[in-house]
């Protein structure tokens, strides 16, 4: 009981200093965007580019390349997420980037990685990913690369393996590889990788009949159909460099996706490096979420500023998304600044929550139109099982996991608990309480509860992320969707409580390692971190754990606090490739603890 009050006493303050440290962190424009962190081998593939078109900077590089070395760990291997094991291709791409940096092989760290890369499958054993960049760059051959011809853009769309089978992401990269594929470029670097066992491979030839013609003109258009205002594609690196290379050297798209790339470039005491991705719409309305939670009234200058900024970043056109419900109105939104082909629901379910905590008066009439198509779309989105994918509908081809190419561990968008309960926690709070895809999505939640009384998580690692999903989800669901499912509803609650309680650390916190992705023995297990613990805590609060449990949660988060109001997070607890890549929100360290701490505060 003495530890219950004193952190009811002491969460006040903390949830006071964050409300400050966040809200002295909104743009004047009424966005926040916090960085977006992965691992080096976007900041290798950066360098790589802009050696290719010729745009490489001598202190651009010896930065990244200082970025790079203060990554690398004692046994000169580099890895997916701080505190992971070796990663073969990530250690290749880390060390190809330092050798064009100008380090030599003889020292002392490149041989620790050379040993280290022989030892463990060298260049052959890579990702096929790797091997493009290596084949590009002259050391690899073009002819021991998995076939992904072109003309998988001439398939239709009712036909198997046909482009629109795999998932956005994944699009969005095979179109552009499979043109690099067809011209086989060859830039070849000052350096070359022989104390690694590469030798330079014999020039390849490439055959560009008829109908490959056809198709590659077929690409170029599918490419430049969906590149945005900003000269990126879908608001991320990846598809964004290899649309760079696979356009011809004069084209005026290439130009203005050159003239925009140092946006995404962040410079810093360790170096420099590059962000795969930015998130000011998701940011932004967890944000407004987390200030509402924590008191801020719903008027509040910061909120009406960023409900107008949410309003306006409403995608109204049609994208990838209507190929398979043609039928459906545009009213999503997107995670980035510029992304109007792949709107995803997740971020729709998100933003029609912070639209509603800062309605007000003044602006009603637009949050409740908007509101309204945001429920719309995501109900269009529903696939056939119940639930919800993040970016298109029945996207559940088991065909292109089938193929070489690919070999991480995502080309395909299935329905994941996480993004389902954050749809259907969206419908239950926008006025869809009633809808039969409510009690589908409840029920498709319900079915894929695990044996443990968890649920997986797709974009935040791991089931630490989608139980603190789940819970909020079906408690708002108890009442909305009416029926004999209340039972059902509290008996899952009950266990995902249970099993939340269980995985909770002695000293309050919750952790889950990357690892749990391929290795169960470390579901809900991991060094607990800010965000974790808070969504450990928001599933408490959502099927009224003991008290003594939730205190447990605040006080970790209260000791954790940084002077200035905000937490320390060094951990990947966002997930982007499960298995293959994971990424470090800075902001969500910050916002979902000032949720948890709010609610519990309430």
């Amino acid at each position: 009981m003495t530890e219950l009050v004193s952190t009811r006493v002491a969460v006040p303050a903390v949830l006071g200093r964050a409300r400050d440290h966040l809200l002295a962190r909104q743009d004047r424009a009424g966005w926040w965007r916090g960085l977006l962190e992965t691992n080096v081998t976007t900041d290798a593939e950066d360098l790589l580019l802009r050696e290719i078109i010729g745009l490489r900077r001598p202190d651009d590089t010896a930065a990244t390349a200082a970025w790079i070395r203060s990554r690398q760990r004692p046994d000169g291997t580099w890895a997916t997420f701080p505190g992971g094991p070796p990663d073969l291709s990530t250690s290749v791409e880390a060390y190809l980037a330092l050798r064009l940096a100008g380090d030599p092989p003889d020292a002392p760290h490149l041989t620790r990685a050379a040993t280290w890369i022989r030892a463990n499958g060298g260049l052959g054993g890579t990702r096929v990913i790797t091997r493009f960049w290596l084949a590009m760059v002259g050391l690899w051959s073009w002819d021991a690369l998995p076939a992904l011809p072109p003309e998988l853009i001439l398939l239709p769309r009712w036909a198997p393996l046909n482009v629109y089978d795999w998932a956005s992401w994944a699009r969005q990269t095979i179109v552009p590889l499979s043109v690099i594929r067809a011209y086989r470029p060859v830039h070849r670097l000052p350096v070359d990788l022989a104390e690694l066992g590469g030798r330079v491979p014999k020039a390849s030839r490439r055959v560009l009949g008829p109908l490959r013609r056809v198709a590659l003109r077929r690409c170029w258009d599918w490419i430049l159909d969906r590149q945005e205002a900003d000269g990126s594609w879908g608001g991320s690196r990846p598809p964004w460099a290899y649309s760079i290379l696979a356009l011809p050297a004069d084209h005026p798209a290439r130009e203005r996706a050159i003239a925009n790339l140092d946006r995404f470039t962040v410079r810093g005491a360790d170096g420099r490096w590059v962000e795969a991705c930015q998130s000011p719409v998701r940011d932004t309305v967890l944000a407004v979420v987390a200030l509402t939670d924590a008191g801020v009234p719903g008027d509040h200058p910061a909120l009406a500023t960023a409900a107008d900024w949410i309003l306006a970043e409403e995608v109204r056109r049609t994208g990838d998304w209507a190929v398979r419900r043609p039928y459906a109105r545009a009213g999503g939104w997107s995670f980035e600044f510029e992304n109007d082909v792949y709107p995803d629901t997740d971020d729709t379910a998100a933003a029609v929550l912070a639209l509603l905590r800062a309605r007000t008066v003044r602006n009603a009439r637009r949050v409740d139109a908007a509101v309204r198509r945001g429920c719309e779309w995501l109900i269009a989105m529903q696939s056939a099982d119940g639930g919800w994918g993040a970016f298109d509908a029945d996207n559940t081809s088991r065909l292109p996991g089938a193929l070489p190419f690919a070999d991480v561990g995502a080309v395909i968008d299935p329905p994941s608990a996480d993004v389902t309960a954050h749809v259907v926690e969206a419908l239950c709070h926008g006025g869809a309480g009633g809808t039969t895809a409510l009690r589908r999505g409840v029920d498709w939640l319900l079915r894929e509860q695990e044996a443990d009384g968890s649920w997986f998580g797709r974009w935040g690692v791991n089931h630490v992320y989608g139980t603190g999903a789940a819970l909020p989800a079906l408690a708002a669901a108890r009442t909305a969707v009416g029926g004999d499912r209340g039972d059902r509803i509290d008996e899952a609650v009950a266990r995902g409580v249970a099993w939340l309680t269980a995985c909770q650390q002695p000293d309050g916190g919750w952790g889950e390692d990357p690892r749990s992705y391929r290795d169960r023995s470390w579901i809900g297990r991991g060094p607990a971190t800010p965000s974790q613990t808070a969504w450990g805590l928001l599933g408490l609060l959502a099927g009224r754990a003991s008290p003594e449990a939730m205190a447990r949660a605040a006080g970790w988060l209260a000791e954790h606090q940084r002077a200035d109001g905000g937490w320390d997070e060094p951990q990947h607890t966002g997930t982007a490739v499960p298995g293959d890549l994971y990424v470090s929100h800075h902001l969500h360290r910050v916002v979902f603890p000032i949720s948890a701490l709010g609610r519990y505060a309430r």
